[in-house]
């Protein structure tokens, strides 16, 4: 069993389908088909069940890609450490929607300027499900709000303060001025999933009101949250940074809710020269704005 043979049977797991993890790898079906067929012989057991041309794991083959993730990773921090004034390699990196919207594309373009040998794989998620992920060894970091709702405490991930941001509770522009939960009239909260930090704030506020969880409308981006306020029929929680960014903005009434730290999180002991290049340049867009936090 090699890295190589792990890095298929990873890609086949991803797409369901040998043709198209062997489009991904740049391999010819055969060969995607032989790595595969030679790694359940050295391990003695079916990786996948063949259903016509869809390959689903076996309960062995979701046991291995666990395995798989963090040997992976392990080689990835092994290659970097050997360099350690070069950063290069492959960096996952996850980020809320709003961070990878309104905070990334000038620290990435700087990174990318600096050190073109880094791969960045970025992906969007939920707080929490972002924080199981790099405790899984499927992401290397990833920028959070925190602290993310329902995490368990003894969750093996070190955390570095990044920035503040201020959190507005968006209401439709015809909604009476709120000073307080008791003014609010509205009982639908428009939200992206379970685990989001954002969302599990917005809860709490409007829960306030009445003493009941508010149904929550979810939604899939900011845009879309943004629409179904301005449409009279909900709540939203949006960070300022991201209402800054809409050219044209629809008029809505717009609350100051409160600030929450946004902090890069990685496993506990893990480093690498691509992470601590990524955090020099989170840092060093972050130093000319009032939203800094230095790291403890």
């Amino acid at each position: 069993m090699d890295f190589t043979a792990l890095e298929i049977f990873k890609a086949v797991a991803a797409e369901g389908s040998v043709t198209r993890a062997a489009e991904q790898l740049g391999r010819v079906q055969s060969n995607v088909t032989t790595r595969i067929q030679q790694l359940e012989e050295q391990l003695g057991t079916p990786l996948f069940l063949r259903q016509g041309r869809r390959m689903v794991l076996t309960p062995a083959g979701e046991s291995l890609r666990g395995y798989a993730d963090r040997l992976l990773a392990l080689a990835e921090e092994a290659r970097q450490a050997v360099r350690p004034q070069q950063p290069g390699g492959r960096l996952r990196l996850g980020a809320m929607e709003s961070t990878a919207a309104a905070r990334l594309p000038q620290p990435l373009a700087q990174l990318h300027a600096q050190w073109p040998d880094v791969v960045l794989d970025l992906s969007t998620g939920p707080s929490r499900q972002l924080v199981e992920q790099v405790a899984a060894h499927t992401l290397d970091a990833a920028l959070v709000a925190w602290p993310p709702p329902g995490l368990e405490t003894d969750t093996p991930v070190e955390r570095t303060p990044v920035f503040q941001e201020s959190l507005l509770l968006a209401l439709p522009a015809h909604h009476p001025p709120v000073q307080s939960p008791a003014d609010l009239q509205l009982h639908t909260l428009a939200a992206f999933t379970r685990g989001c930090t954002y969302r599990h704030i917005g809860e709490a506020w409007m829960q306030g009101a009445r003493g009941t969880v508010p149904q929550v409308l979810e939604l899939a981006s900011y845009h879309a949250i943004i629409a179904c306020v301005a449409a009279g029929r909900c709540a939203g929680v949006v960070p300022q940074a991201v209402w800054d960014l809409m050219r044209e903005p629809p008029a809505l009434r717009l609350v100051p809710l409160q600030t929450c730290d946004t902090v890069l999180v990685r496993r506990r002991g893990y480093q690498s020269p691509a992470l601590d290049a990524l955090l020099a340049a989170l840092q060093g867009t972050q130093q000319h704005t009032t939203a800094w936090i230095s790291s403890p």
